[in-house]
């Protein structure tokens, strides 16, 4: 699984969104793409952004109390993405925003994977 924490202030939170979308595609069977959003307001606010953006493979997950970020990034940076094995353990963690749409991110996962 790959779990991403984001938020629709986050700018380059809003700029991975589409990348993780795609990546979802080309990963699809391989790797599961999780969005959580920490946004405070939740479903008021993630609803419309995922309306008005239209993404195909990816679920508005919401976390309004933040307890994912208190718990994998308590200096609260975002956008986190944590690559997570088959048995739940931690194998790739990149902070801050990444170019998820480049050849580069997905051998970075395959590799990662293979490697775990």
């Amino acid at each position: 699984m790959l779990l991403n924490l984001w938020a629709t202030w986050c700018a380059p939170c809003v700029k991975e969104m589409p990348q993780l979308d795609r990546l979802a595609g080309e990963l699809e069977g391989e790797v599961k793409v999780v969005t959580v959003s920490q946004d405070i307001r939740g479903a008021e606010v993630v609803t419309p952004f995922f309306a008005k953006h239209g993404y195909q493979r990816l679920e508005p997950w919401l976390d309004p109390e933040t307890a994912l970020s208190a718990q994998f990034t308590p200096e609260g940076v975002l956008p986190l993405t944590i690559l997570f094995d088959a048995s739940g353990r931690e194998i790739l963690r990149v902070t801050g925003g990444y170019d998820w749409d480049s050849p580069e991110a997905v051998r970075l996962i395959r590799e990662s994977l293979a490697a775990s």
